[in-house]
């Protein structure tokens, strides 16, 4: 049965080739008359279509049966992140590992070996599995750069020629991801494809977090600008001892982490004048926390401002990636307001966020996304990414390139991914009349280890149930003791005022090579520095600090870029 779609496909794909041939000389300019046909006389497009003999012939040289299954069993590994997290399972053996290799194996007779890499130093572990030549056969990175370095050392495969020659057989891959993904990081000029890009469902990023309660029992409204939210901050010190009691001197009005470009978005952007041009964006967008977008200081400015006046909490630079100090606080309940991923307090369950303040605090103790930083124009804008994630490639070392793409095409086909995303019913989830799907709280070895097992969907990142309106409700009841009045509020504003990236394609920027974990600590540290220097000292540390990150290697990615823009755009500013 497959092998008759596959033939089909082939023809149809043969047929549609040389149309789309024909139709491409009748529109050139220098093009023949019309009296003079552009397709082939129809013994030479019968002769073109391949014969069952040719198509067998094909699946015979790869070692496949008609179902696309392999005669001989073959073996990959596959990169999988460690959360640490406390109470879940082994990311590389559970039940939903079980799922994914008991369904390669069955489908294509490909052996699935799981490899674990720690999710908080993953550019690390990653750069140093590529320098040994022991990286998996199929790796995630959010760093393009570092594919990019490895592969000018020609540490990383070509994708093109597989996702081109073998594209018949991945219907699920092509079909889920598309041209726009699978192209997206093609060069122009070259032809290279180091890496394919997931498919990003969800464009929600960041929230701005405010303890709910802790407004209604000082009868403050929700702010919507900064003066507000700045007020805020300073009623919840100056009643620490109505809100917390005994604790008051535990009281911290907002919090962030050593990561202030991520954990601070909605606050310094909001400083970005609103007519940013999309190549102000693309030349200065490679720090993926804005940081060399226009006025952006001025945001931290306001940060080091609140620390000076005891708003901020004092220790945030002291923990680094994946401590668990900052969330205990807010599980506590010491922490009056946040800036975080998009539902962070909603995650997680019975060990989450909202399910210990009820425990520890009360019912009503819960987290509300508010709204409160206009830009320039009034406008709560909120860059969001393109429609693209995890970046997924193979090594050099990768000798099982076609069943390495079978995976990814397995891992994006619809059941298998609806199956991943909600796990089993009954113990993950229960099906709602109206289809959608409800989570509950697993306790045994049905936890998952990220949201909607992410880890493992690696093709894609967010809930997608096929049917838009389906994924929506299902979105809406996806956290299992949260008030969905509090996801639909999230879930509004994450995205309202989006500006979505878009793709300049202008392939390979040569000095981003190296440099994309050397300049984010470089980054982080400076950042840092200049919120926690005294009100008086904290140009001299931010200029330095800037200054040092641009030496680094950062004006030198701004100059490439800018040049690379100018060669394909000229002089216009924006992409149309």
């Amino acid at each position: 049965m497959r092998l008759t779609r596959f033939l089909t496909i082939l023809a149809l794909g043969s047929v549609f080739a040389l149309a789309f041939a024909g139709c491409t000389k009748s529109n050139n300019k220098d093009s023949a008359s019309p009296s003079s046909s552009s397709a082939p006389p129809a013994s030479e497009q019968s002769s073109a279509s391949p014969s069952a003999d040719e198509a067998a012939a094909k699946l015979e040289k790869l070692g496949l049966d008609s179902n696309f299954k392999f005669k001989e069993t073959r073996k990959i590994t596959v990169e999988i992140y460690d959360r640490g997290n406390t109470g879940g399972s082994k990311p590389e053996d559970n039940v939903y590992t079980k799922y994914i290799k008991d369904g390669m194996l069955r489908d294509h007779n490909v052996e699935v070996t799981f490899v674990p890499v720690p999710r908080w130093t993953e550019g690390e572990v990653l750069n140093n599995l590529l320098a040994a030549g022991q990286a998996p056969d199929i790796s995630v990175t959010y760093s393009y750069p570092t594919i990019q370095t490895y592969a000018n050392m020609g540490g990383i495969t070509d994708l093109a020629p597989f996702v081109d020659e073998y594209k018949d057989l991945l219907p699920n891959l092509w079909g889920y991801l598309t041209d726009s993904n699978i192209n997206w990081d093609r060069d122009p000029s070259t032809g290279k494809l180091w890496a394919l890009e997931a498919r990003l469902n969800v464009l929600n990023r960041i929230n701005t977090f405010v303890r709910e309660d802790w407004l209604k029992k000082l009868d403050l409204q929700a702010p919507t600008s900064l003066q507000e939210f700045e007020s805020m901050l300073k009623a919840f010190k100056d009643n620490a001892s109505t809100l917390l009691g005994k604790d008051a001197d535990k009281i911290i009005p907002f919090s962030t982490s050593f990561d202030v470009g991520w954990r601070t978005d909605h606050l310094t952007t909001s400083f970005v004048p609103d007519n940013i041009t999309d190549k102000d964006i693309y030349v200065n967008g490679f720090d993926d926390r804005k940081l060399l977008y226009p006025n952006y200081k001025e945001g931290i400015r306001t940060l080091n401002k609140w620390y000076n006046e005891g708003l901020v909490w004092k220790d945030f630079p002291l923990y680094p990636a994946g401590d668990k100090t900052e969330d205990n606080l807010i599980k506590t309940g010491f922490v009056g307001a946040f800036i975080h991923n998009w539902d962070y307090p909603y995650r997680d369950g019975e060990d989450g966020i909202t399910a210990n303040l009820h425990k520890l605090v009360g019912p009503d103790a819960n987290y509300i996304a508010v709204e409160p930083f206009p830009n320039d124009a009034g406008v709560y804008r909120k860059f969001l990414s393109a429609p693209v994630d995890r970046k997924l490639f193979f090594p050099s070392t990768n000798k099982e390139p076609l069943a390495s793409m079978f995976y990814l095409d397995w891992i994006s086909k619809l059941e298998n991914r609806v199956y991943l995303q909600f796990g089993e019913e009954g113990k993950t989830h229960e099906k709602m009349p109206d289809g959608s799907f409800k989570t509950i709280a697993a306790t045994d070895e049905y936890i998952m280890n990220s949201p909607a097992n992410i880890d493992y969907t690696i093709t894609s990142n967010g809930i997608d149930t096929g049917n838009p309106d389906l994924t929506a409700k299902s979105l809406a009841n996806g956290y299992a003791g949260v008030d969905a009045r509090l996801i639909e509020i999230a879930n509004k504003i994450t995205t309202n005022g989006g500006r979505v990236g878009q793709n300049a394609k202008a392939g390979e920027i040569k000095s981003e090579e190296g440099q994309g974990e050397a300049l984010s600590k470089k980054r982080d540290a400076f950042l840092d520095q200049a919120v926690v220097a005294s009100v008086d000292k904290f140009d001299a540390a931010y200029d330095a600090g800037m200054k040092d990150y641009l030496n680094s290697g950062g004006q030198a990615i701004i100059d490439e870029r800018k040049a690379a823009w100018e060669k394909l755009y000229g002089s216009e500013t924006m992409l149309k």
